[in-house]
């Protein structure tokens, strides 16, 4: 990887990483259930999931989907039908904050679920295949920190996006409203990268 490319790989791992989600959905929608902090291992889990499915894609899965064709396919619908399980956990849980039945995901949760989001598997192998000239460990090792810088203000502003909604969602109608709206948009950016 050449030094230039390095404003390039920063610029795609920020707009990708900051786009809305399956893992930015989930991070709003947990801000406004439970707050920051309790959304700190949800975000943690995110950022170092992602950084590590990034250099194990590099180093040795692409060449198993390119090899087994049908594995990236299955990978789709175990990752659809994991995502719909996660809308419908989402659309259930709306009651006022102090009866809340929201659980936010734990650090080991959200690192897995890297594996089965869409969006994280578009955003790993067109990083690869973008800016790993060689596949050497090396350029794998830049480009999972790359991502990792910006997966943080990404997280943190999604969170903070959800936090600041806490005001408004004070009523169980509200509550539920917002999260059977969360529900969709998990669904709808599920379905759209599909």
């Amino acid at each position: 990887m050449e030094l230039h490319h390095l404003g390039a790989l920063l610029l795609f791992a920020l707009v990708s990483t900051s786009t809305p989600g399956p893992n930015n959905i989930m991070l709003m929608s947990s801000g406004a259930n439970v707050g920051f902090k309790k959304t700190i291992p949800h975000m943690l889990g995110i950022t170092i999931g992602f950084a590590v499915m990034l250099i194990l894609v590099g180093v040795g899965l692409i060449s198993v989907f390119n090899a087994y064709p049908q594995s990236h396919t299955i990978l789709k619908y175990v990752s659809l039908g994991y995502l719909l399980y996660l809308a419908a956990k989402i659309a259930t849980s709306g009651k006022i904050k102090e009866q809340s039945s929201f659980t936010p995901m734990n650090f080991i949760s959200a690192a897995c679920f890297q594996w089965v989001n869409p969006k994280g598997w578009s955003m790993a192998l067109t990083a690869i295949a973008l800016f790993s000239a060689t596949g050497a460990w090396w350029e794998l090792l830049i480009i999972a920190g790359m991502f990792t810088l910006a997966n943080i203000p990404s997280v943190t502003l999604w969170t903070l996006a959800g936090t600041q909604l806490q005001r408004w969602l004070t009523t169980t109608i509200r509550i539920k409203s917002f999260n059977a709206i969360m529900a969709s948009l998990l669904v709808l950016s599920a379905v759209s990268m599909l």
